[in-house]
């Protein structure tokens, strides 16, 4: 399927990390989600009752990555996916993207970041 709902540039504080100090005072991270779900209904329909609120998605996603400190981004986005699995049945897979703008790399760099997919079938 090719329908997607998608959410880019979600900036969320939050305490992951490796480090003391990324535990104890936080940084920032971006979180990018791409929503996998059927969406002939509501392009037809016009009710969001056919479809999944984003606003919705922003505040479980947001909810899922502060609600732990993880020392790794994997398991903070493995956190956010089955959150929204969990939340939202519409949705058959995503895909979560954590950038970590700020991570303790001795290197000039824009950011760093893992992506993971997730789907009912995996």
């Amino acid at each position: 399927m090719a329908d997607r709902i998608i959410v880019t540039g979600l900036v969320i504080h939050a305490r992951h990390g490796m480090l003391d100090h990324e535990a104890k005072i936080g940084q920032r991270f971006v979180v990018d989600l791409e929503l996998s779900v059927d969406l002939s209904n509501s392009s037809r329909g016009d009710l969001l009752a056919d479809t999944v609120s984003y606003s919705d998605v922003v505040a479980t996603a947001t909810t899922a990555f502060k609600n732990s400190s993880y020392k790794l981004l994997e398991c903070a986005a493995g956190a956010v996916a089955d959150a929204i699995l969990a939340q939202y049945p519409l949705i058959r897979a995503l895909k979560v993207t954590v950038h970590k703008p700020h991570a303790p790399i001795p290197a000039i760099f824009e950011r760093v970041g893992i992506t993971l997919t997730r789907s009912r079938h995996s």
